[in-house]
């Protein structure tokens, strides 16, 4: 079995905090699933509008949470989810997120509301606080494909 990897970054702004998402946009391709976890306004939208620059999504990533998920067209699909207001992994049947997953990019915020009724992560971040807009973030490869991504994203 391989050994887990993390790497870790910090931001010091909103803007900081898409321009690290920027930069994990750039390292995926359709398939990826990164998921979000932090506390409410952490910061996993600001991220996911990063991701979305880096994947050369043309328009705004705004947070999907009355529509649960959005789609934006670029060099990849990126499908951004926010489970926030669902029950459980139940309620996941009928947004498809399997075959999200497999058409393209696939970013979930709030993913502990459906625990085990996900496709398996890419990446996994975790969101910290701190004072102003501070942030702390540490990514884990979930696969061998989490670890290329990681390794590609060279925040050491």
């Amino acid at each position: 079995m391989t050994a887990a990897v993390e790497t870790t970054a910090a931001t010091k702004s909103e803007e900081d905090t898409r321009a690290l998402g920027e930069r994990l946009g750039r390292c995926l391709q359709a398939g990826d699933v990164v998921l979000l976890r932090g506390d409410l306004g952490s910061g996993k939208t600001r991220l996911a509008q990063g991701i979305g620059r880096g994947l050369d999504c043309p328009g705004p990533v705004t947070s999907p949470t009355f529509v649960l998920v959005n789609e934006h067209v670029g060099r990849e699909r990126l499908f951004h989810a926010d489970l926030y207001r669902i029950a459980g992994a139940g309620d996941l049947s009928e947004l498809g997120l399997w075959e999200e997953a497999e058409r393209g990019v696939l970013v979930v915020e709030w993913p502990e509301r459906a625990e085990g009724g996900l496709p398996a992560a890419t990446v996994t971040v975790e969101i910290g606080t701190g004072p102003a807009d501070e942030r702390t973030f540490r990514l884990r490869a979930g696969d061998d494909r989490g670890r290329e991504v990681l390794a590609a994203l060279d925040l050491a």
